[in-house]
């Protein structure tokens, strides 16, 4: 079973809901509730964007790693090798 994720255990004690925070970012309900009960779930930047920006309107010193492991993972970075000798 998922662990709740910092953004859920906030809003649960802001008094916020899944229903609520969906209306404020304009989010699907199904991806609202996927970052709010899954701790491992880590969402695209435009999401997190949305996200932050409802946020903010209640509390506007929150940061994005307050609520997202955004390093979590890894990134893969191409190799360039030239092609000319």
């Amino acid at each position: 079973m998922a662990k709740r994720s910092k953004l859920g255990r906030f809003l649960d004690k802001e008094g916020y809901n899944i229903t609520k925070l969906a209306q404020m970012t304009g989010l699907n309900r199904n991806t609202i509730s996927k970052i709010y009960t899954d701790s491992s779930y880590v969402p695209s930047g435009a999401t997190i964007k949305k996200i932050m920006k409802a946020l903010r309107s209640l509390d506007p010193s929150k940061k994005t790693e307050d609520f997202f492991d955004i390093w979590k993972g890894t990134t893969s970075v191409p190799l360039l090798i030239p092609l000319h000798i």
